[in-house]
């Protein structure tokens, strides 16, 4: 292994010898954030559904639709001011599910959310979030989303 990056190249020659560069140590890196990511989530799927099955194959389809996505909203990004705060409101009411979920299991009073409710709160969070970030752009092109800002305006800089 090498000390010095090639450019983006994970491998080069030095002295005729192929060696690995420091970016190879970043890919493995992110790949496995993105296994550990994957295998983080399997306890909260397991709050969804007791289905193993279903729990293994949406882990698979995950790890293999992850970097897709990626790329997907990285050219959406900057036009979605307000995906922070949707996403954040999105985690809150998993916690809370997830909650009610083994407060349900306890006290049979407490509600539990079905799955179609989930679902459908979770698809309007994102669907309002999109269109406000939407409407926001086009009021003011200069508002751009940056990472965990909840807000688009130009005070916060």
């Amino acid at each position: 292994m090498t000390d010095n990056f090639d450019g983006s190249k994970t491998f080069t020659k030095v002295d005729g010898k192929r060696v690995a560069t420091p970016m190879f140590l970043v890919m493995i890196a992110i790949a496995s954030t993105d296994l550990l990511f994957a295998l983080d989530s399997i306890p909260a799927t397991f709050g969804v559904t007791q289905e193993p099955f279903l729990v293994f194959a949406a882990n698979a389809f995950a790890l293999l639709g992850l970097r897709a996505l990626y790329f997907l909203l990285k050219g959406f990004l900057a036009k979605l001011i307000y995906l922070s705060l949707g996403l954040s409101v999105i985690l809150m009411f998993i916690g809370l599910k997830l909650i009610m979920t083994y407060l349900h299991e306890v006290w049979y009073e407490v509600p539990k959310i079905s799955i179609v409710a989930s679902l459908s709160i979770i698809g309007l969070i994102l669907v309002v979030s999109t269109v406000a970030s939407l409407m926001k752009s086009k009021r003011d092109p200069s508002a751009v989303a940056h990472a965990g800002r909840i807000t688009g305006s130009k005070e916060e800089e």
